[in-house]
This record gives C-alpha cells, sequence and structure tokens, in this order.
C-alpha cells in the first residue's frame, strides 16, 4: 500500500509515518507539507491513499479531495476538529481520523481502505477502486486545480462555460477570466463527463451555457452561450451536439 500525508504540521507527519511504518503491507510512505504540494506529487508517487488534514495554508484539505483525479485515490482526513465530518464524508472520504489518535485507530482506517478491493490491496492511482460497469458514470470533480505563478487557482467546474486547445494546454474560459490549464482537451473531456462536448476539433462546451446555434456556410456554426460569448462548432460536431442539446432538454 502506497501512502501520501498531506499536513502541514511536522510534527503530525512524524506521528504518521512511525505509526504507519508498523504496518507490514506498507510499501511507501510520501509526505506533503500543503494540498499545493500534494497535488503536485499525485502523479508521480501514485498513492492509493490520502491521509488529509483539512486545515492548511492555501489550500484546504476539502478542496484537495474535490481537486482529485478521475479515478482518484482513497482518502482519510485526519483533523482536530470534529465539526468537518458531514462535509468530509460528503467529499467520498472512507474515514474520518479525528485527533490525538492511536495506532488502533489508525489501524481501523486502514483497514477500511484494505476492505476496499479484493484480497486486502489497494489499486495504484491509474486503476479505479471499484471495478465499474459499462453503465456506470465515474463520479466527476466539482472543482480543478490550475497552478499560478505563486499559487493555485481554484476553478468551479460549473463555472467554465467553454474550453478551447492552445498548444500544450487548455484555456479555460469562464464569465471574469480565462485561466490555462497543462492538459489535453480530451483527457480533460474525459475527467469532466457528459457536461461537457466537444463542438470543434480545438474546442468543447458545457452544455448548460448553450443558449443558441446559429448555422454558418458549409453547414459549420457558432453556438451562442449565455453571456454573449460565441464559440465555433464544426460541421462534424454539430449533430452530436444538437442530439446532446435534446436528449438534456427531453
Amino acid at each position: 500500500m502506497r501512502i501520501l500525508i498531506v499536513d502541514d504540521e511536522r510534527p503530525a507527519r512524524d506521528k504518521l509515518r512511525r505509526l504507519l511504518e508498523q504496518e507490514p503491507d506498507i510499501t511507501a510512505i510520501g509526505e506533503a507539507r500543503d494540498g499545493v504540494d500534494a497535488l503536485e506529487q499525485l502523479p508521480a508517487f501514485a498513492p492509493d491513499l490520502l491521509l488529509l488534514d483539512i486545515q492548511m495554508p492555501e489550500i484546504n484539505g476539502l478542496d484537495v479531495a474535490a481537486s482529485l483525479p478521475v479515478p482518484a485515490p482513497l482518502v482519510v482526513f485526519v483533523t482536530a476538529y470534529d465539526d468537518y465530518a458531514i462535509r468530509a464524508f460528503d467529499a467520498n472520504a472512507i474515514d474520518y481520523l479525528l485527533k490525538p489518535y492511536d495506532q488502533q485507530r489508525l489501524r481501523r482506517a486502514l483497514d477500511r481502505a484494505r476492505a476496499r478491493l479484493p484480497h486486502g490491496a489497494l489499486a495504484p492511482l491509474s486503476a479505479s477502486p471499484c471495478p465499474a460497469s459499462p453503465h456506470t458514470a465515474l463520479p466527476v470533480p466539482a472543482q480543478l486545480l490550475v497552478p499560478e505563478r505563486g499559487g493555485m487557482r481554484v476553478v468551479r467546474v460549473q463555472d467554465i462555460q467553454w474550453i478551447e486547445t492552445a498548444d500544450n494546454y487548455v484555456v479555460l474560459h469562464m464569465a471574469d477570466a480565462q485561466p490555462l490549464m497543462r492538459q489535453t482537451l480530451a483527457g480533460l473531456l474525459d475527467k469532466l463527463g457528459p457536461r461537457f462536448v466537444r463542438c470543434h476539433r480545438r474546442a468543447a462546451v458545457q452544455l448548460d451555457w448553450v443558449a443558441g446555434i446559429e448555422v454558418l456556410d458549409k453547414g459549420d456554426g457558432e453556438l451562442i452561450l449565455r453571456g454573449g460569448a460565441r464559440v465555433p462548432c464544426s460541421r462534424q460536431f454539430r449533430s452530436d451536439v444538437v442530439a446532446r442539446l435534446q436528449a438534456g432538454a427531453a
């Protein structure tokens, strides 16, 4: 089992590490000093489980949990405050470890993680924690964390009107900002799920923002969004956009 400890206080990280080192099935223990550090480490470290503090500078633990990639590692919140419990389980945490805790209480949390998959083994980040049927929709994030100079921007998915490719980046078009995210359009659409649809080889739109369609010459067109933005809609994607809009209106 690979575990990433996320806490801005070194003594708290040191205690968790000491206790985790007594568990025979833990093969790797990583540490992140805050939420930004944790999200940056995820792709390379590929944890099975996050032991995640809630109150941290810049990005709190609840925001980190809401911004995890899909499929995500399992999450156990570790905090000194009991008033976040409901929000923690709303964020799909498997346990809520209240400080101070001991080896026995930590082991119960780890056992919950072990029980999530057959044979007590946790899946790596690249695998789904629970085998999904072809008809099971993966959960989509409520927000994205976009690196910016000196920190991270929290972007609510519902505020993204449309997405445009820009070399190795995508532009997230919102009413008041257009942050850049290092991500392919196809990869981001896989993460965001059916609320977004591709309307051009270089663009996708959130269906809830579409107010109308204007057909241009040669079958191409433009999508008119609430707020006035106009997004290109090429002929090859237009029928799919129309079908998805009709399905949503039904």
